[in-house]
């Protein structure tokens, strides 16, 4: 009762995660990935995206280039 008190205030705190899921895109563009391994909040059904090589949870490649590309620019000027 009081967790959910919790999550309501200050959001879901992720701490129970399904086994990683690898799937496979319906369309198969040209530069698409070919697989996407994730796994689940089981609280509130979030997906994070899931290394198996290092076995965790690892941020997002579009978040992650961002920052690096503008901290690149930054650095240029």
């Amino acid at each position: 009762m009081i967790a959910k008190l919790l999550d309501a205030v200050f959001g879901c705190r992720h701490a129970r995660y399904s086994f990683p899921i690898t799937s496979k895109p319906l369309n198969r563009a040209a530069g698409a990935p070919s697989k996407a391994t994730y796994v689940v909040c089981l609280d509130c059904g979030r997906e994070f995206p899931y290394d198996w090589k290092q076995m965790k949870i690892v941020p997002k490649e579009g978040r992650q280039s961002g920052a690096v590309a503008s901290l690149a620019t930054k650095e240029a000027a």
